[in-house]
């Protein structure tokens, strides 16, 4: 009797592993947090304006942005373990330039090393992901999410803490934080061939299962995909307007230290880390379709309230909303991999890359705003954002037979 033939294969969940990758997203967005964390120092120190700001936050996003899609490319065919290693070190360069920085030129520079790291750094590390997932994607991606989420959430901390009373050139103290990541994605590097061929066991059994079976059509994925990115788009915007201008909208409206509106802006973030993590969650139970309409959608009726809110209200309104909207991320980005299911690293930095690139886009437009119109319009206008989420009603339906295996390169 052949045995093997017999027991079916199980997907194994690797989580020490996931637990490592989420520490380590976790080390590589502090990082990138402290960008928009000293905005309000910089502004002060330079002269800058909101435009200028944007700006800052294009040239970050749209660095992090570009080669996302090609790395993952490139992995796809040759999967490079120790890829994130490299981009750390661009992020550690990145992190000394804007420390040492002594003109709005070399601060543009150094932030572009940054977003290159980081576009180095997500594709490869969502493939992990991934493979150590076995059968629970939506944790698997809620975990290495909520990892990202409460690095972002760190900078604001540290910002008030550390960078406000030392000044510029304490970002340099923060290298120490690359270089703990370094080791940890060097471990997480010599993982990835045992957990891979345990995958491609799970991916020839999964093929063998769904043989003859039909796959998405081109029109299918098309509309899938095309739709999944003007969420994207949406849900970017909005959350922009705070990472860069929420400080700033505090600030003016309700008189705020910086310390105390950053404090509010780390409140903020960390409901974007516990929405990541319950997202996933819960798309493992009711699908990611729904979760998918409840986040992008869900949101609306607290978004508009919120321009005329004192600042009690403010508070709980900002933390309900992206606590809400947070939670599609791990849906969206599943989806299209199950639209995608051999083009893992493809996936994962297109849409890592479309968060940076997107965001990049409206934080440029929101500082030209703002400008304009003030930081309060800022907000009227995002406040009508959410309406975006009823384009899911065009998402196509992936069955289950479809939906289920958490196979794929």
């Amino acid at each position: 009797m052949n045995t093997a033939a017999s027991v079916p294969l199980k997907a194994r969940t690797y989580m020490t592993v996931l637990v490592v990758l989420g520490i380590s997203h976790l080390l590589n967005d502090l990082i990138q947090s402290l960008i928009p964390a000293i905005y309000p120092i910089i502004r002060e120190s330079y002269g800058l304006d909101f435009q200028q700001i944007g700006l800052i936050t294009l040239t970050f996003q749209i660095a992090g942005s570009l080669l996302q899609p090609l790395v993952g490319f490139y992995t796809d065919r040759r999967p490079a373990p120790f890829s994130p290693v490299i981009g750390m070190v661009f992020t550690l360069s990145g992190l000394l330039g804007l420390a040492f920085a002594s003109s709005y030129g070399l601060i543009l520079c150094a932030v572009a090393l940054i977003g290159i790291g980081s576009s180095i750094f997500h594709p490869e590390a969502t493939r992990m992901a991934r493979y150590a997932a076995g059968g629970r994607q939506g944790l698997a991606q809620g975990i290495f999410q909520v990892g990202g989420q409460a690095g972002g959430a760190l900078g604001p901390i540290s910002a008030a803490f550390v960078i406000v009373p030392m000044g510029q050139p304490s970002l340099a103290w923060f290298t120490a934080v690359a270089m703990a990541a370094m080791l940890l994605l060097t471990w997480i590097g010599r993982q990835q061939a045992a957990i891979s061929r345990h995958f491609a066991a799970l991916r020839t059994a999964a093929a063998g299962h769904q043989a003859g079976r039909p796959r998405y059509g081109t029109a299918t994925i098309a509309i899938g995909m095309t739709v999944l990115t003007l969420l994207m788009f949406s849900k970017n915007a909005y959350g922009e307007s705070f990472r860069s201008f929420y400080t700033f909208y505090l600030i003016e409206r309700f008189g705020l230290s910086i310390p105390s509106a950053q404090m509010m802006l780390f409140i903020f973030l960390l409901a974007s880390a516990a929405g990541a993590l319950i997202g996933g969650i819960v798309g493992d139970r009711i699908g990611r379709y729904r979760v998918i309409w409840i986040s992008v959608l869900g949101p609306l009726p607290l978004t508009l309230i919120l321009p005329y809110a004192d600042l009690f209200w403010t508070g709980v309104l900002t933390v309900s909303i992206n606590l809400i909207m947070a939670s599609a991320f791990a849906s969206i980005l599943i989806y299209a991999m199950e639209l995608l299911p051999n083009r893992i690293g493809l996936v994962g930095g297109l849409f890592y890359g479309l968060n940076f690139g997107l965001g990049g886009i409206a934080a440029a437009i929101l500082g030209g705003m703002a400008d304009s119109y003030g930081i309060e319009a800022v907000y009227r206008f995002c406040s009508f954002l959410p309406l975006a989420g009823l384009m899911a009603w065009f998402l196509p339906r992936l069955d289950e037979d479809h939906r289920r295996p958490a196979v794929g390169r």
